[in-house]
């Protein structure tokens, strides 16, 4: 348990969202942009479905008048997805009327399998009244060129990562060459035809993939981002930031850290060596 706790305590910027805020400011004044994200997932209670809602206006407001350089992202299960769609859809709605009204740009966070086509259809539902929205698109899913393709189409931004679910063969690419083969198709993909797309990773030959890509089709280094988690190689983000790339940090913070970092150490083995490795490097 102290293990997890030293390796929680390090990911995750507090538990309050004032201490959060604290890490925002800290991250800005390196040069670094931020995704500022609650923990939280699975709600089956309104209460707390309702408690987080207003957690994230308050967070709205927070980077509105502190004119911190962040946006937002958001689990639509921590949303109330589970207890009732519509429901849902209207917490989310109101999250991005009042984010739209404060210039602040909304993340769409993607869940395991089961959940992809719900994302998707409750931010394509979403979207045309609310383009301060984007959504993620994980790289290990058999469906997710098709989908890159159908949000390109759109003009929609797309934050690309790995994936980090345990997901079934029929769904999903297993080995790691192959997924990352994918995510570098993908890259071009979205380089190509995308809008401002984002590429959330922390694996070397990835990261060299998408600078090779962008040189190739002359794009330009603010004309996408990467993306890290708080606490991983800081050295590393503020020295993508000085050679002038867009480098932002997803800053997680609140009391579920329990649950979200066992979840994500049991769900796959190469999660936990990925922190391990992590832990001693820049």
């Amino acid at each position: 348990m102290s293990r997890l706790f030293f390796l929680a305590r390090r990911f995750v910027a507090g538990e309050s969202l004032e201490a959060a805020v604290d890490v925002v400011r800290s991250l800005n004044d390196d040069g670094l942009d931020v995704t500022l994200n609650m923990l939280g997932e699975a709600t089956l209670e309104r209460e707390k479905a309702d408690e987080a809602v207003r957690q994230y206006l308050v967070m709205l407001d927070l980077i509105r008048d502190g004119a911190l350089q962040a946006n937002i992202s958001v689990k639509l299960t921590h949303l109330g997805l589970d207890i009732d769609e519509a429901y849902c859809v209207d917490n989310l709605g109101r999250i991005l009327e009042a984010a739209r009204e404060r210039d602040i740009f909304v993340r769409l966070d993607m869940e395991g399998s089961p959940y992809t086509q719900q994302t998707l259809d409750t931010f394509y539902s979403l979207y045309e009244s609310h383009k301060n929205s984007g959504v993620v698109i994980q790289a290990m899913l058999l469906r997710s060129p098709h989908d890159i393709f159908v949000l390109n189409k759109i003009g929609a931004r797309v934050r690309l990562c790995k994936g980090s679910y345990r997901e079934p063969s029929d769904l999903a690419l297993q080995r790691m060459p192959n997924i990352r083969g994918a995510f570098l198709s993908m890259t071009e993909q979205l380089l190509r035809d995308g809008h401002y797309p984002a590429f959330a990773t922390h694996d070397d030959y990835l990261i060299e993939g998408v600078i090779r890509y962008a040189e190739q089709l002359e794009v330009p280094r603010d004309g996408f981002e990467f993306q890290m988690l708080y606490g991983l190689r800081p050295g590393f983000q503020k020295e993508m930031r000085a050679r002038g790339y867009g480098m932002r940090v997803y800053v997680p913070f609140g009391t579920e850290w329990m649950p979200y970092f066992y979840r994500r150490l049991r769900e796959r083995k190469e999660n936990v060596w990925f922190i391990l490795r992590n832990l001693v490097r820049s």
